[in-house]
C-alpha cells in the first residue's frame, strides 16, 4: 500500500478537504451557544427586564447542556452524525427567528425564552453529533492536526456573536431609535445567516462510510450500560474532591457573567458604567474575547511545557485576583473608555490563562476505558457550576449594589483556592513526554 501523501492527508479519509467543512462546523457550534448565554442577556436588558429576572431566566438556559449526557447515546443509535448537524442546524435557525419574530409581542418573555429553550437544546445535541463527526470524518492524525483550526473558529464565532451582531443592534438602536425593531432585525439577520451556514453543510459535509446508524439495542441494555458509566466516574480516585472542583473553581466567574454586561450598559445614576449598546459588544465581545483567546493559548503552551501540576497555582491566582477590575470600575464608575477596554482585556486574559487549569484537569479526570462518557459527565457539571449560581446572581446583585456584588465576588474566590488546594495531579500530566499530551 502507497504511504499517504500530504495532499492525501489534507483531503481526508473521505474526500473532503477538511478546511472545507471544520471552521463552519464549529462557528456553528458556537454560534447558538453564545446567542443564548450571551445576546440574550443584552436584548432583555435593552426590552427592559431587571437584573434579577434577566440572570435567573438565563441561567436556566445552561439546563440542556448540563443533562446532554442523558441523550447523547440516542444520537449514536438513531440516523447519522451528518443527519443530526444539519436537522439541529435548522432547528436552530427556526428558533433564532421564533426569537425575532416573538420580540415585538406586547408579552414577549414566555415566547422568546421558549424560543431560547429550543435553540439551547438544539445546540446541545449539535455538540454532541458535531464532535462525534468530527471523530468518523478524520484520522487520528488528522484530528490531532486541526484541533487548534476548530478551537479558533469557535473562538472567532464568539467574537462575532457577543461582539458584533450586538454591535449591529446597538448600531440600530442609534439609527432607528425603536428597540424592539433593532433587536428583531437583528435576530432575523442571524437567523439568515444560519440558514446559509446550514446549506454549506448539506453540500460540503462529507459523508463519511463509517458514519451509520448504530445497531439499535434493547432500553434495558442501554439503561444498564449508562448507569455503570454513571457509577464508574464516582468510583475513580478523588472523585468527591474532583466533582468539587468542576462545581466552585469557576463561582466567581459564574456570578460575575451573569452580571458584568448589565453593569457596564446600566447609567451612572443606577451605579452602572453608562455604556452605549455598540460599546458593550465591542468591550464584552471583541477585546474580551481577545483577552481570553489569548490567555488560553499561552495558558495551553505553558501546561504542554512543564504539565498541569506546576502552572496550577499561577491559574489559580490568574483567574481570581483579576476579578479586583470590577471592584475598581463600579467604585469609581470611570468614563475612560480606553481603560475599561484595558481592565476587561486584563480580567479577560487572566480567565483564559486560569481556566486552562480546569479543562486540563477535566481531560486527567476522564483518563481510562470510559474516557468520552466520563468526559461528557465532567461537562455537565461544568455546566451546573455555571447554572446555579447565575440564577441567583441578579437577586444579590439588586439587594446589595453593584460595588458590594463585586466585593462578594472577591470573597468567592476562597473557594476557587480551597478546591485547587484539595487536588492531586501526576506532575507528568500534561507534558509533552506525556503519552496522550492534551
Amino acid at each position: 500500500m502507497k504511504p499517504d501523501t500530504p495532499h492525501r492527508r489534507a483531503a481526508g479519509p473521505h474526500g473532503h478537504n477538511p478546511w472545507t467543512w471544520i471552521p463552519t462546523l464549529y462557528f456553528a457550534e458556537a454560534l447558538p451557544y453564545v446567542t443564548v448565554m450571551t445576546i440574550s442577556t443584552m436584548m432583555y436588558e435593552r426590552l427592559g427586564l431587571s437584573n434579577a429576572e434577566i440572570a435567573f431566566y438565563t441561567s436556566w438556559l445552561y439546563l440542556p447542556w448540563a443533562i446532554k449526557p442523558l441523550w447523547s447515546p440516542f444520537v449514536d443509535l438513531f440516523r447519522s452524525k451528518r443527519w443530526w448537524i444539519l436537522a439541529m442546524e435548522s432547528l436552530v435557525a427556526v428558533a433564532i427567528a421564533g426569537v425575532a419574530f416573538s420580540i415585538p409581542a406586547a408579552h414577549f418573555l414566555w415566547p422568546t425564552l421558549a424560543f431560547f429553550w429550543l435553540m439551547a437544546f438544539s445546540s446541545a445535541t449539535h455538540d454532541i453529533a458535531a464532535d462525534g463527526f468530527y471523530m468518523l470524518a478524520l484520522d487520528p492524525h488528522e484530528q490531532a492536526l486541526y484541533v487548534g483550526i476548530r478551537s479558533t473558529f469557535y473562538r472567532i464565532a464568539t467574537i462575532a456573536g457577543g461582539g458584533l451582531f450586538i454591535m449591529l443592534a446597538g448600531t440600530l438602536e442609534t439609527f432607528t431609535r425603536r428597540i424592539t425593531f433593532s433587536w428583531s432585525t437583528t435576530f432575523y439577520a442571524l437567523a439568515a445567516f444560519f440558514v446559509c451556514v446550514t446549506a454549506y453543510h448539506f453540500f460540503f459535509l462529507p459523508r463519511p462510510g463509517c458514519d451509520h446508524t448504530s445497531p439499535i439495542r434493547p432500553a434495558g441494555r442501554l439503561l444498564k450500560d449508562f448507569l455503570l458509566t454513571f457509577v464508574s466516574f464516582f468510583r475513580k480516585p478523588q472523585a468527591l474532591t474532583a466533582v468539587l472542583f468542576m462545581l466552585f473553581y469557576r463561582l466567581p466567574e459564574a456570578l460575575l457573567i451573569r452580571i458584568a454586561n448589565l453593569f457596564m450598559i446600566k447609567p451612572v445614576s443606577e451605579g452602572g458604567l453608562g455604556l452605549s449598546t455598540q460599546e458593550v459588544g465591542f468591550v464584552q465581545g471583541t477585546v474580551g474575547v481577545l483577552g481570553l483567546t489569548l490567555g488560553g493559548i499561552i495558558g495551553g503552551i505553558a501546561a504542554s511545557r512543564d504539565g498541569l501540576k506546576k502552572w496550577l497555582w499561577p491559574m489559580v491566582w490568574s483567574i481570581t485576583i483579576p476579578d479586583l477590575v470590577y471592584v475598581y470600575l463600579s467604585y469609581f464608575q470611570s468614563q475612560d473608555f480606553l481603560l475599561v477596554n484595558i481592565l476587561v482585556f486584563i480580567e479577560q486574559f487572566g480567565y483564559g490563562f486560569g481556566f486552562t487549569a480546569y479543562m486540563l484537569y477535566l481531560i486527567y479526570y476522564s483518563q481510562g476505558e470510559q474516557q468520552t462518557s466520563h468526559y461528557a459527565l465532567c461537562t455537565a457539571f461544568m455546566a451546573l457550576s455555571m447554572m446555579l449560581p447565575g440564577m441567583v446572581a441578579g437577586e444579590l446583585q439588586e439587594a446589595v449594589g453593584y460595588f458590594n456584588f463585586f466585593l462578594i465576588v472577591m470573597g468567592c474566590c476562597a473557594a476557587t483556592v480551597i478546591v485547587a488546594a484539595l487536588l492531586k495531579i501526576d506532575p507528568e500530566f500534561g507534558k509533552k513526554t506525556t503519552h496522550g499530551n492534551a
